[in-house]
């Protein structure tokens, strides 16, 4: 089988950050060759809780109605937060939006506070889980499913659900799913992604995509079918000393740093070479500090060595 083509993409957290500055990064990844621009779905930010923080849809929507070519998606939204067959109509939507650049990435939610703060209950991590499941199935049936979806799950269904119109892409958006939960969200990976995102902090990768390997088999699924991308932390220096003072604040970023890489151009580009050989072929880059510098600099110096 032929290797899978290196893709780049941008993930930033939108904390502090106003949509015009969004944007911005947005169109600089655009003008870089990244294929894609990734936000997140939280309510604050842990860290910076009084700091301003855009709202997830809200954000990909302006920034799909104002790009060109660059694909946007969230890493992850969280299924708990919104009705199922409400985010199946706002996600086909968006693909129209932006003229079919939509990604869709699903999780199950992990930030207790903000759960409770906004009203919502915080069941146990099994509960979540089903409910992810439910969603997946519910979305997907409303994307292609006509005239109408019915589809009853552990905690939700739908009956008799038109949802017109389908997104543009066929059979519909890419859909990833981020987490490392060995017994079942690698399961649910299996079953239903296009795209596993691989969650910053993890302990073996090799484990990791074993185990996702027996899910597949054990769903009939292939893994080739599978599209492996991995969130990480770049810190990338014209030398040394540059590296060295932009890891000081970097490393600070846990659990991005605890997988993240740091070097040179060279250096940077030897660490992607190793993931690739384990079957990466997306790189979700989560630019340190200066992040207008640093996606520049990736994007001249280490993202033509794989194309």
């Amino acid at each position: 089988m032929a290797q899978a083509k290196t893709q780049f993409a941008i993930f930033l957290i939108q904390t502090g950050r106003s949509f015009e500055a969004m944007l911005e990064a947005a169109r600089a990844s655009e003008q870089l060759g990244y294929h894609s621009l990734w936000v997140a779905d939280h309510m604050w930010n842990l860290a910076n809780p009084n700091s301003d923080y855009l709202e997830c849809l809200s954000l990909m929507t302006g920034l799909l109605a104002k790009t060109e070519r660059v694909r946007i998606g969230a890493l992850v939204i969280c299924s708990l937060y919104r009705n199922p067959a409400l985010l199946a109509k706002a996600l086909a939507s968006l693909d129209h939006i932006g003229r079919g650049r939509l990604e869709i990435g699903l999780g199950a939610g992990w930030m207790r506070p903000e759960f409770i703060a906004y009203g919502y209950e915080f069941p146990p991590i099994g509960v979540r889980l089903k409910r992810l499941e439910d969603t997946l199935r519910i979305v997907k049936a409303l994307f292609s499913e006509e005239p109408a979806s019915t589809v009853t799950g552990h905690f939700h269904r739908v009956a008799e659900a038109y949802s017109f119109p389908k997104p543009l892409q066929k059979p519909h958006p890419p859909i990833t799913i981020g987490g490392n939960g060995k017994r079942v969200m690698l399961r649910i990976v299996a079953q239903y992604a296009d795209r596993w995102n691989i969650t910053a902090g993890y302990d073996d990768l090799d484990e990791l995509i074993a185990i996702l390997k027996q899910h597949c088999q054990s769903v009939g699924r292939d893994f080739g079918s599978l599209q492996l991308s991995e969130q990480l932390l770049v810190c990338i220096g014209r030398d040394q000393a540059e590296v060295a003072q932009r890891w000081q604040s970097a490393a600070r970023l846990r659990p991005f740093s605890l997988t993240g890489i740091k070097g040179t151009p060279g250096e940077i580009a030897a660490a992607l070479r190793a993931r690739i050989a384990k079957g990466i072929s997306m790189f979700t880059v989560i630019p340190a500090e200066p992040v207008a510098d640093t996606m520049k600099l990736f994007a001249e110096q280490v993202m033509p060595e794989f194309r």
